[in-house]
């Protein structure tokens, strides 16, 4: 599905990815964790090509240099040169950090939005599904995003993701800053979602605990640098990645 190799991010002087390669094969769970400023973000941005805009944007405002080195393929072909939307129309759409819904549209619009890769009959066909996954959402249709607590922004933030028709799902800490109970109920959808569409999803987290049962493989960042892989059971297994990642 998706290989990344030798990936090197640079902000001027500091290196935000070190050398990372990562692989996600068709219709895995594959978890990517670590600490805050670990490169976790900076990683999603550059698989799913915005860094590159981040990058184009800065460069024309005369503001931080950014360079990115390193190679993707995606489905076989190198794409580490391809555009944002044209990954994103090739099937790879990121869900970002902090939900990033359309506050002043409501439930309905944002997922409209989120619908400009489908054709009609997809987009009827997602936005049943979406409902049918997060049914809260469905009472809430008419409600700006706005005025959506945390745990609803955030299935209305994948549920916008899933929208844009993708093969490839990059969620960007989803569980961040929800409670318990609704964290499960995230990770449970999102098993649900590659057990019944298909889909290869790529989620990074900070805490690895709540991901673990749901994750087929799994990377670990520190300080820009993949320092472990493995199975879920092998990093389980590790009493160093238990105490530092796992909580347990």
């Amino acid at each position: 599905m998706l290989e990344a190799n030798g990936l090197m991010v640079f902000y001027e002087n500091m290196l935000a990815l070190n050398n990372v390669s990562i692989k996600c094969e068709d219709k895995q769970i594959v978890g990517v964790f670590g600490a805050n400023s670990a490169g976790k973000s900076t990683l999603m941005y550059t698989l799913s090509g915005i860094m590159e805009d981040i990058r184009k944007k800065e460069d024309m405002a005369g503001g931080e240099r950014i360079t990115v080195m390193g190679q993707i393929l995606y489905l076989g072909r190198d794409i580490t040169d391809l555009k944002p939307s044209k990954r994103a129309k090739a099937g790879i759409v990121l869900c970002p950090e902090r939900r990033r819904i359309f506050p002043e549209c409501n439930v309905i619009e944002n997922l409209r939005i989120g619908a400009y890769l489908a054709s009609p009959s997809q987009a009827k066909d997602t936005l049943e599904y979406v409902f049918m996954v997060y049914p809260a959402l469905e009472k809430l249709e008419k409600r700006v995003g706005g005025f959506l607590s945390g745990g609803e922004q955030q299935m209305l933030a994948i549920g916008r993701a899933l929208m844009a028709q993708p093969k490839l799902l990059l969620l960007d800490e989803p569980l961040l800053g929800l409670s318990p109970l609704i964290q499960s109920i995230m990770v449970k959808s999102t098993k649900e979602i590659r057990d019944e569409k298909g889909l290869s999803i790529i989620v990074t987290e900070q805490y690895a605990r709540p991901v673990l049962p749901i994750v087929d493989y799994a990377f670990v960042l520190e300080n820009g640098a993949a320092v472990l892989e493995g199975t879920r059971d092998e990093l389980l297994n590790n009493p160093d990645v238990r105490s530092a990642y796992f909580g347990v």
